[in-house]
């Protein structure tokens, strides 16, 4: 089976267009176009202050091959340690902390991020306190609910994960050649690999 090309998200911080514009609460994880979700079981957040209506979970993961589509077919796309620290470090510096959609489709007022840190060491990670699984390099972050209507559905399940919205730089990758070939094959990949850049 032909294996999928990967396409590799960064941020060029030269650039206003590349960021993470708001975090957007959400039932089930999907990749749209644009946004950036992971899967159920990591974005699961958890309401750790009922009375402070307070969540905790992960925003971004890197390095971690998520599936997309388009007209023309299959691939993944990934990010790396340092480009999801700029994200996270970006929706800082712009102030984006009060920006948050439900569902990806409607702006909600009275959401805010409240605390955001990169998982650093796993083992001593605040996320362990919340019954939270910290994964190294990843953003996470602890939003504040004032807002009694989104407060509610959180309680009814309605929302169960954080997923990110912004605009990133697409930069395609060449998959690993270092793959048991032998010295004929791995010249033959490298050719061709040459050729379709220059077509």
């Amino acid at each position: 089976m032909e294996e999928l090309k990967t396409i590799e998200l960064i941020i060029d911080e030269s650039n206003d267009k590349y960021e993470v514009d708001a975090i957007s609460l959400v039932e089930s994880p999907a990749i749209e176009e644009d946004f950036i979700a992971l899967s159920k079981e990591e974005v699961r957040f958890k309401a750790i202050d009922e009375d402070k209506k307070i969540l905790v979970g992960l925003a971004l993961v890197p390095d971690k091959k998520i599936l997309r589509s388009n007209e023309q077919g299959l691939y993944n796309i990934i990010m790396s340690k340092e480009t999801v620290k700029k994200a996270a470090h970006l929706y800082l510096k712009r102030l984006k902390l009060n920006n948050a959609t439900l569902e990806h489709e409607s702006d909600v007022s009275g959401v805010s991020v409240v605390e955001s840190w990169m998982v650093e060491d796993v083992a001593m990670d605040k996320l362990n306190l919340y019954g939270v699984k910290p994964i190294e390099g990843a953003w996470a972050v602890i939003m504040k609910v004032d807002n009694e209507d989104v407060w509610n559905d959180v309680k009814l399940g309605k929302y169960l994960g954080f997923s990110i919205e912004g605009v990133f730089k697409p930069v395609e990758m060449q998959e690993n050649l270092s793959k048991d070939l032998t010295d004929e094959e791995l010249l033959k990949e490298m050719s061709d690999y040459l050729k379709s850049k220059n077509e």
